[in-house]
């Protein structure tokens, strides 16, 4: 009897340790999966997302090549390039074909269709308002980029216009004049595209406003100034090229001699006497108005 009582106060505190690891184990068992279980439940919806997602860029490529296409097929491409739009576009650094870029639209469209499906299959409400908030935001984002892409095909239409027209009219520094004009409408383009993103800039519109300004009371001025005998010469300087070209023979002012530019408000005469040869500048006004051939 003694024996058998040694041996169970032996035991006892063995039973005790035992009962505790067991114990202990149990509580970092529930421990780890009351933390992993959200992510095991969550896993069946980052599969169906994922599934969603790679479905989606499928679906979404082929439609987009679908329509890339029917856009040559049916000559898109080929409108844009005898508009000029082409031309252009390329002038902007726009090198892809019209076809090619509404096939991207259509693409990045469906995709952004696919991803707010995809994340609402996680139902986490924070992931998808914001997801929807930025999907709202692509109408806008569409908008502010066809502002611009036209904006600048037209600004580069225009500083060929410009260039054109300053040239014909004798303006030496055309090409800068046309380039100032091309920047000054790319930077009107891209406040137009901001606002369209409701980002403001309202001091920058009002330096721009201020500098437009300034230019009409500039070129007022000069006008009102004194500028009416240059622009006079500008303008007879247009018609002088159209009856004479550097070559011709002209008696005017009493200077009889070749004429070897016309230049803005002047025309450049040489002459040759006693085997020397001088120049003469005469005033496109006179040389309108006197010079005979």
């Amino acid at each position: 009897m003694t024996i058998l009582l040694s041996t169970t106060l032996a035991l006892a505190p063995v039973d005790t340790a035992k009962t505790a690891v067991t114990e202990g184990v149990g509580e970092v068992s529930s421990a780890l999966q009351s933390a992993f279980q959200p992510v095991i439940d969550l896993l069946p919806s980052v599969v169906a997302m994922i599934a969603v997602l790679v479905v989606g860029f499928v679906v979404a490529r082929l439609l987009a090549r679908g329509v890339d296409a029917v856009g040559q097929r049916i000559g898109l491409d080929a409108a844009a390039d005898r508009s000029g739009l082409a031309a252009s576009m390329k002038k902007v650094g726009i090198e892809r074909g019209l076809s090619a870029i509404v096939a991207q639209l259509v693409f990045w469209l469906l995709m952004c269709v696919f991803l707010v499906a995809a994340f609402n299959l996680l139902n986490l409400p924070s992931l998808s308002a914001a997801t929807q908030k930025l999907v709202d935001y692509i109408p806008s984002l569409l908008a502010a980029t066809t502002v611009v892409l036209i904006g600048l095909l037209i600004a580069s239409f225009l500083r060929g216009v410009i260039a054109t027209a300053a040239d014909r009219i004798g303006i030496t520094y055309a090409d800068r004049l046309a380039s100032g004009a091309y920047y000054i409408l790319a930077m009107m383009t891209f406040i137009a595209a901001f606002d369209q993103l409701a980002i403001q800039f309202e001091l920058l519109n009002q330096l721009i406003l201020i500098s437009f300004g300034a230019l009409a009371l500039g070129v007022g001025l000069s006008v009102g100034l004194g500028g009416r005998d240059v622009a006079g010469g500008i303008m007879s300087g247009y018609y002088v090229r159209q009856r004479m070209q550097s070559g011709d023979t002209v008696d005017v002012a009493g200077i009889q001699g070749i004429v070897r530019e016309v230049g803005p408000v002047a025309t450049v005469i040489e002459t040759t006497n006693d085997g020397l040869t001088h120049r003469h500048t005469v005033p496109n006004a006179k040389m309108l108005s006197e010079a005979v051939r």
